[in-house]
């Protein structure tokens, strides 16, 4: 079985990481199991972890909307990141997470990151790239399920 350190470098979230923040980020790396409809986080709670999806698939959700109930915005799967609330400030989930299977996560303590980079810019600027890539993506996914919405059927 590989070390935590070996499975956190290896995510594609951190590839091409310089390896001097390997030690880091396995430092500050747990794991966590959620099983089936459990919740991972919820619209509101402080955003205080960053997780990478090892296996598994996650419901990224609305909150509660009357007459529609919860609304699913997008599925994550294994190999990508979830929740970019804890980096920037007030620092609350905009959004729920519940595991859709059995779910394996990387589990980042998200001031531990934040001070990190803070003190070290260099790593600050791949952190603040990496997760706007992630925003980005996600963005653009939405994008997208907004266009078929408008489609006619």
């Amino acid at each position: 079985m590989q070390d935590l350190e070996t499975i956190v470098v290896h995510h594609p979230f951190w590839q091409n990481l310089h390896q001097r923040y390997s030690h880091f980020l396995g430092e500050c790396a747990g794991t966590q199991h959620f099983a089936p409809q459990q919740q991972i986080f919820q619209t509101g709670c402080e955003a205080d972890h960053f997780y990478l999806i090892e296996r598994g698939r996650v419901a990224l959700e609305t909150p509660f909307i009357p007459g529609k109930g919860v609304i699913i915005i997008q599925t994550l799967e294994a190999g990508e990141a979830l929740g970019w609330s804890w980096l920037f400030p007030p620092f609350v989930w905009h959004f729920g997470a519940r595991a859709i299977q059995p779910t394996d996560l990387v589990v980042f303590d998200a001031r531990f990151l934040r001070q990190k980079a803070s003190e070290d810019h260099e790593f600050g600027y791949e952190l603040a790239m990496r997760v706007g890539n992630v925003m980005l993506q996600r963005l653009q996914a939405t994008r997208l399920q907004l266009l078929d919405y408008g489609q006619p059927r």
